[in-house]
């Protein structure tokens, strides 16, 4: 079985990239490989940047394994919502570098790390589950919530607005867009900024900012377990 996620590690920081095909799509493979590059990084003490394919980031879960059942639907569901649960209280910072479209989990992943930075171009990014026909998970609910204001956490979640990169910023799944060309190269300039940073400082003070938010997200993957999980024709 060919690797879906690499890693390479530079002097301060380590790049991880998702290389699942045409969509990018998040399986069980994808988050295996996520969780054991995330314990290099971590053994490694190296500041993250997570980043896609050219055009993408991510489309979303596989669809394949979403579409099985509602076991099988609720089981990818689940890891994904633990790998959020683990990005959002990483000991060290997390950077996105976000290659164009991030649609679903894409967007979530973007919402689980500490500085995303889009790309500039016609690419969407947003929440479609209630557009597939997904009742959305409460995991996703409040990872949402933690990082969305009000107005665009119902634009998002209730309505299933996508949105373009400049917007997306405006909505909270971005903090800046760069043009493409600038977008690694800027990631790597923030990735040696944060590397200034005291590790230690940094991640005590990441568990009390979101103490509260990671309280909420850890009751919601226990209510998601309690549920069914699945796409609606």
């Amino acid at each position: 079985m060919n690797n879906v996620v690499t890693y390479q590690s530079e002097e301060n920081y380590a790049i991880i990239t998702i290389n699942n095909g045409k969509a990018n799509a998040i399986s069980h493979q994808v988050i295996s490989e996520l969780n054991k590059c995330l314990d290099k990084a971590e053994e490694e003490q190296k500041v993250v940047i997570l980043t896609g394919t050219p055009g993408i980031f991510s489309g979303g879960f596989d669809l394949k394994v979403m579409k099985e059942s509602p076991k099988s639907a609720l089981g990818l569901v689940t890891k994904g919502s633990n790998l959020s649960l683990r990005m959002l209280s990483f000991p060290l910072p997390i950077i996105a570098a976000c290659n164009g479209h991030a649609i679903a989990k894409g967007a979530f992943l973007l919402l689980s790390t500490d500085y995303r930075i889009g790309t500039k171009g016609d690419f969407k990014i947003g929440l479609n589950e209630v557009l597939i026909g997904m009742t959305m998970h409460y995991a996703g609910i409040a990872i949402a919530k933690s990082r969305l204001s009000e107005v665009y956490l119902n634009r998002s979640v209730n309505n299933g607005e996508i949105f373009d990169p400049k917007n997306a910023v405006k909505a909270g799944f971005l903090d800046t867009i760069v043009p493409q060309d600038l977008l690694l190269p800027t990631a790597i300039k923030i990735a040696n900024m944060f590397a200034q940073v005291n590790k230690k400082a940094h991640a005590e003070t990441k568990l009390k900012v979101r103490e509260a938010h990671l309280k909420s997200l850890e009751k919601a993957i226990e209510l998601d377990l309690k549920g069914n999980i699945s796409l609606n024709p």
